[in-house]
């Protein structure tokens, strides 16, 4: 609503030229009111979220691509941007642990939380693999052996997961800003039937691979895995820098015992070691991605999620 000053003033008639300029920064500050800003978490989160809303709102990411979403620290910065924002949007099940002292420090009142992951039953770690071997020489608070209280949260990297989550950011948008529903709607629905072509070409890539057994170094595949009866068998968590060789020998123990066609490794792990891994173990070691890096664009799942799909029929083989 333009304010009371705004009208008064454009009583004034004779001051002709003057009074437009006033009133058009007036209309400026009651669009930018109007647009919904909107905060997400991390990549994924953004992506799904990006998608639904297209042009229609303003939107920004926490965390930023390549940082670790279990390790993040928040920024003053961070609290800022959530001070000013009419929406969050997170993953939850306990992914974004930072989360809620930020929110606290933003001291914003009004912020609607939309939580991506409402109403998708987590796994548990005893849910969906045999195995877990931890290097009890690292601290898991700080590495990818992070435990999460709230089951796996990584529901991202199922493509009929990812469905719910963008489903639950759609109803979050309607209800948080009905006056741009109909584009929220149509926006989802686009993207959905993307991700359900994923689901297909997932499913009619994988059939041939059922129940193929491959050892993770961090657990984050545990939902992709049960969707396409493939089998994350064990989980060798590895430190990220220095691989000793005593991580190696755990490693072999795991291949011994599970007798698992390949290894699924993370982009951004030392590609040299994982190599001499490979060739010591005589398995395939090939790279998953978990989507924390890469472009902002929507898009960028499905590229993500081809290449992660390409990676499983070759470990598989």
């Amino acid at each position: 609503m333009i304010s009371s000053f705004c009208r008064r003033h454009s009583l004034l008639s004779l001051l002709g030229i003057t009074i437009t300029i006033f009133l058009s920064s007036c209309t400026t500050g009651q669009n930018q009111q109007n647009t919904t800003k909107v905060v997400t978490t991390f990549l994924p989160i953004y992506m799904f979220t990006k998608a639904v809303i297209g042009e229609s709102g303003e939107i920004e990411i926490l965390i930023p691509p390549g940082a670790d979403p279990h390790e993040y620290q928040a920024t003053p910065e961070n609290a800022r941007t959530l001070a000013e924002a009419n929406v969050l949007v997170k993953n939850g099940l306990g992914l974004e642990e930072f989360l809620e002292k930020l929110v606290g420090a933003a001291g914003n009142s009004q912020l609607q939380e939309i939580n991506a992951s409402q109403n998708i039953e987590p796994l548990e770690a005893d849910d969906h693999d045999h195995n877990h071997d931890h290097d009890h020489n690292h601290d898991h608070d700080h590495n990818h052996g992070h435990s999460h209280a709230e089951g796996n949260p990584h529901v991202w990297l199922d493509p009929v997961l990812a469905q719910q989550q963008v489903k639950n950011i759609r109803d979050g948008l309607v209800k948080t800003d009905p006056n741009n529903a109909a584009t929220y709607q149509a926006n989802a629905d686009i993207y959905l039937k993307k991700l359900q072509a994923l689901d297909q070409e997932f499913k009619s890539r994988l059939t041939p691979f059922q129940g193929c057994k491959f050892i993770a170094f961090h657990d984050a595949y545990p939902y992709l895995a049960k969707r396409y009866n493939l089998q994350q068998i064990a989980v060798v968590e590895l430190p990220q820098d220095n691989i000793t060789p005593g991580n190696i020998q755990r490693v072999i123990n795991a291949v011994n015992e599970y007798q698992v066609k390949g290894l699924l490794a993370e982009t951004g792990f030392n590609d040299s070691r994982m190599q001499q891994i490979s060739k010591d173990i005589g398995l395939p070691v090939k790279m998953l991605d978990p989507i924390n890096s890469g472009s902002l664009d929507p898009e960028h799942y499905f590229t993500a999620m081809r290449n992660n799909l390409k990676s499983l029929e070759e470990v598989c083989q």
